[in-house]
């Protein structure tokens, strides 16, 4: 596999594209600049749903960090693997069987050998470096945060009937552009079995990330991915700095467009003679 760097852009339109809850649900925001956040963390977790709804149970596509799993559980899954009965907190002293526990981890979840895993618990089979790694998504500009009063006309017991309806609150941004940046380190996915046919999935992935991510906060059509920019280097240790090919790059608002409100407010360049030759830029659809 070759090394590759991507750019990530996406658009939230009257949606909360990651609350923080450590602030009412908030919009995150960066408190300096005003500029919008999403972290990481959120990205990669639309990314294991989008896998989960499309490969199921599928061998080799299984999710480690699912809704609901019970983590301890997988793991003696790759101790049944090897026959091996786990000691709490510590791996086999055979370093062949503790290789064989990440090694059956890698290869039964998706998620371990794209992002890696500490699978350090009390059934302990190791940590695993993923090859796949993200940025925050960075609003291009400061975000506005819209608050808007909601109520509920149901109560919950007989004896409310005659309270007044609850109160609540919904937080949307009217509109921002997001740009995230990613890694793909060939060394990394040559250690966990990260395959061509998994990268395929992960450009998969990020294009059609908010086509089911649908909720409340996000209601249908509110987020989409806009551009997946994705740069191919010539070989493993690739050919230019990831900060030269990601800042060549640009994500701006058009002349006018004082109040943008939809992508066509923006433009998006590529500055290609800045690009070293031999790295190969595509547009992932």
């Amino acid at each position: 596999m070759k090394r590759h760097d991507f750019v990530y852009v996406f658009d939230v339109k009257d949606g909360n594209p990651n609350g923080d809850p450590d602030a009412g649900n908030l919009p995150r925001v960066d408190p300096e600049t005003g500029h919008g956040l999403v972290t990481d963390v959120c990205l990669k977790r639309k990314l294991r749903n989008y896998v989960a709804l499309t490969r199921g149970d599928a061998n080799g596509y299984r999710i480690y960090f699912s809704e609901g799993a019970v983590l301890n559980r997988l793991h003696e899954e790759a101790y049944d693997s090897i026959g091996e009965k786990p000691v709490a907190k510590k791996l086999p002293k055979d370093v062949e069987k503790a290789r064989k526990l990440t090694e059956f981890m890698c290869q039964n979840f998706w998620d371990v050998r794209t992002f890696g895993a500490v699978m350090a618990t009390e059934v302990n089979c190791g940590q695993v470096r993923g090859p796949i790694q993200m940025s925050f998504g960075r609003s291009t500009g400061p975000i506005v945060t819209l608050e808007h009063a909601i109520t509920r006309s149901s109560v919950t017991n007989e004896r409310d009937l005659e309270k007044e309806r609850t109160m609540g609150r919904k937080f949307t941004v009217p509109y921002a552009v997001y740009v995230a940046y990613g890694f793909v380190n060939p060394f990394l996915a040559r250690e966990t079995g990260f395959s061509e046919e998994d990268l395929a999935l992960l450009w998969e992935s990020l294009t059609n990330a908010f086509q089911f991510d649908q909720s409340a906060a996000r209601p249908a059509g509110s987020m989409a991915c806009r551009r997946l920019i994705v740069f191919r280097h010539p070989n493993e240790l690739g050919a230019a700095p990831s900060h030269a090919l990601l800042d060549a790059v640009s994500v701006r608002t058009r002349d006018g467009a004082e109040t943008p409100r939809s992508f066509e407010n923006y433009e998006i360049d590529v500055d290609t003679a800045t690009i070293p030759e031999g790295i190969e830029v595509l547009e992932m659809p």
